[in-house]
């Protein structure tokens, strides 16, 4: 889901994008489903990878599915091979 650079993954803005047009806080999205803000928080900002669980409980609530939110289309596709 996350590339690794400089020890960390890739921000998520369509996370926080949706979360911002379902006008919810972090603190709001957190309460909804269970979790602390700052987990929240280190999704939003690359510094954390959640559970497929747990990114199955924020599209539910937020109406988006994993492709919308989660999946990352690959850079160097010599990988893929």
């Amino acid at each position: 889901m996350y590339r690794k650079e400089d020890g960390y993954g890739m921000k998520n803005l369509r996370l926080k994008l949706a979360r911002v047009e379902k006008d919810m806080t972090q603190g709001d999205l957190a309460e909804a489903i269970g979790v602390t803000r700052q987990t929240i928080g280190l999704i939003e900002a690359g510094k954390y990878n959640p559970s497929l669980s747990l990114c199955l409980s924020i599209c539910h609530c937020l109406g988006k599915s994993l492709d919308q939110l989660f999946w990352e289309e690959p850079t160097d596709e010599k990988n893929c091979d």
